[in-house]
């Protein structure tokens, strides 16, 4: 089982927690086109090593924060608020 250290409630099981994504692409404007937002939510590269994601402790206090996971062994580096 994998601890995800919470910035607020500190580590809980992975079963708390629901993954959101890719932390370290920007956000296309409001008025982008078709093609920029085709590519922020459709596109995504598969980085090997330490990389920024965002998660929801879904099952607890409801906060969004930063996790650093090294995605060849899915180690949890460090947690943040955003």
């Amino acid at each position: 089982m994998l601890l995800i250290a919470c910035p607020h409630c500190g580590p809980r099981s992975q079963t708390e927690f629901t993954c959101g994504g890719d932390a370290s692409l920007p956000r296309p404007a409001t008025d982008a086109g078709v093609d920029a937002w085709f590519a922020y939510v459709y596109l995504r590269a598969n980085p090997k090593g330490p990389h920024d994601e965002w998660w929801l402790h879904s099952a607890g206090c409801r906060t969004w924060f930063k996790a650093r996971r090294d995605t060849r062994t899915h180690d949890i580096l460090s947690t943040s608020l955003p």
